[in-house]
């Protein structure tokens, strides 16, 4: 029990740790997002294994201009990973990037910064809710998505999905668009019901929104938003709890590629 304790304290002062941090970003953001140079490299080794931030954070050296740079820069960053770039989006924030397995699965997601070209694991889902990949998933040495860091734990669907991260809290909401989670949902969801889940949150925050087919990654799904027909925007649906995660940090859509 003793042990069991410590840990928690550990946590909560990461926690707060990471939410300061955090907030100093969005200060820096513009368009009312997330700033990507703002966060990576302190909080990525001190919640990690051992100290270890290298599977998380890769340095840039270089503004990244256009998909083809960013891509050039996740590759390097997905190849220690055992992984392949997948589809590359642009935002006026950063570039995100699908990183896949060698069998073309969806493995986990990151971000390039547009200013300095570092990757890092992008924030939200793929850090809290990957169970292969994320911060806490036991490749890094942590809980997996159904413990206490996963879909329904500290991080998921409890203190840091569903309030700090979540709809009333500082890390989930921008311009009145709350994270959310069903409270009749029990997992897992399929990627047809994540997808209904998705649009149901769409229908009530983003009217005339709607998802498209999801990818499953390992422990959620991420979709894309689109208004008449143009992408909009992403956001992803816990496979064990169903809840909603809208990645308001991104800002405008600009391009994407396969």
């Amino acid at each position: 029990m003793k042990s069991k304790l410590v840990l928690v304290a550990v946590l909560v002062v990461a926690l707060a740790g990471l939410a300061a941090s955090v907030s100093f970003a969005v200060g820096r953001g513009t368009d009312g997002g997330w700033w990507p140079g703002g966060m990576h490299r302190g909080n990525y080794s001190m919640m990690g294994s051992s100290g270890n931030s290298s599977s998380w954070y890769l340095d840039g050296s270089s503004p990244v201009g256009d998909i083809a740079e960013a891509r050039a820069q996740a590759k390097r960053f997905a190849a220690r990973l055992g992984l392949d770039t997948g589809e590359v989006m642009q935002f006026t924030n950063a570039f995100y990037v699908r990183l896949d397995d060698a069998a073309g699965r969806p493995a986990t997601e990151v971000l390039v910064d547009p200013g300095t070209g570092s990757v890092s694991l992008e924030y939200g889902p793929a850090m809290m809710w990957n169970t292969r990949f994320g911060m806490m998933s036991s490749r890094s040495g942590g809980t997996t998505g159904s413990g206490m860091m996963g879909g329904s734990g500290m991080m998921g669907g409890g203190m840091m999905g569903s309030s700090m991260m979540g709809g009333s809290g500082m890390m989930g909401r921008q311009g009145g668009s709350p994270t959310w989670a069903p409270s009749n949902v029990t997992g897992p969801v399929s990627a047809p019901q994540a997808r209904q889940l998705a649009n149901r949150w769409l229908s009530q925050e983003r009217p005339g929104a709607t998802a498209s087919e999801p990818d499953a990654f390992p422990g959620y799904y991420t979709m894309d938003t689109s208004r008449n027909n143009k992408v909009e925007g992403m956001l992803s649906v816990n496979e064990e709890t169903g809840a909603v995660w809208y990645h308001w940090w991104h800002g405008r859509f600009v391009a994407m590629e396969e």
